[in-house]
Order: C-alpha cells, then sequence, then structure tokens
C-alpha cells in the first residue's frame, strides 16, 4: 500500500468516524434534555424522542458514504478522497453538535409548555442542511 492510498483510507475512515461520533454527541445532548424534560412534564415524551433522534442522520450519512467509497480507486485518488472525507466528517461531526443543541434547547422549550415543537423541527433542519451537502459532495467523490 502507497502513501496516497494510505491517505484515501484514512480519510475514509475520518468520515466514518466523525460522522458517528457527531452523532453520538448530538443524540446524547438532545437525549440528556428529555431526560430533564420527562420529569417536568412527562406528556411529551414522544416529541422529546423525535427531537433527540434528529442527530443521529448524520452517522447515517458517513455510513452510507463508505458503502458508496467502497468501489473507489484509493491508489489513484487518496489525496482527493481524503481531502473530501476529512471536510465531509467535520461537517458531520459539528452540524450534528450544533442540532442536538438546537433540540435540546426545542424540548426545554416543549416541556414548559410551549408550542415549539414544529419550528424545532425547522431550526433542527438548518445544520441538517450542510450535512445533506457534505453527503452529497461525498457522494460524488
Amino acid at each position: 500500500m502507497n502513501a496516497i492510498e494510505l491517505l484515501g483510507y484514512l480519510g475514509l475512515a475520518i468520515m466514518l468516524g466523525l460522522s458517528f461520533i457527531g452523532s453520538a454527541y448530538g443524540t446524547t445532548i438532545a437525549g440528556n434534555a428529555a431526560e430533564g424534560a420527562l420529569k417536568k412534564n412527562p406528556d411529551g415524551g414522544t416529541n422529546y424522542m423525535v427531537l433527540s433522534a434528529m442527530p443521529a442522520s448524520q452517522g447515517l450519512y458517513g455510513f452510507v458514504a463508505f458503502f458508496i467509497w467502497k468501489g473507489k480507486d484509493f491508489a489513484a485518488d487518496g489525496i482527493v478522497l481524503f481531502a473530501i472525507g476529512l471536510a465531509a466528517g467535520l461537517t458531520f461531526l459539528i452540524s450534528a453538535i450544533r442540532q442536538g443543541q438546537v433540540c435540546a434547547n426545542g424540548i426545554i422549550g416543549v416541556s414548559q409548555g410551549h408550542d415549539v415543537f414544529t419550528k424545532t423541527l425547522i431550526y433542527g433542519a438548518l445544520p441538517e442542511l450542510y450535512a445533506i451537502l457534505a453527503f452529497v459532495a461525498a457522494a460524488m467523490a
């Protein structure tokens, strides 16, 4: 295995790993808010669960991109794949964490009796947009 090929595989690993880490952090942030909200208002459990699950999508994007990249020529395109994997992985990581924070705030609002569930879904979709764009870029590589 040459250095360029190694860089390509490293890009793949970074993309996959960062997408999983971001989703784990994002869902934990929102899940922690949901646990607290359940104590205050247990009737909103379904809404809390939906909002807590939103940051999980970035991990799915990284996982699907992993399978798309399995047919790539890492020896020829290693440098490009490394760069795209790093960029996509960082985007997945940061967007999942930030989405988890948005959803956590929405969960708190719902638990306090505010009608913010739908608006939180919309606000939570904004960081998701950048994860989708990163996924499309990774898929087109």
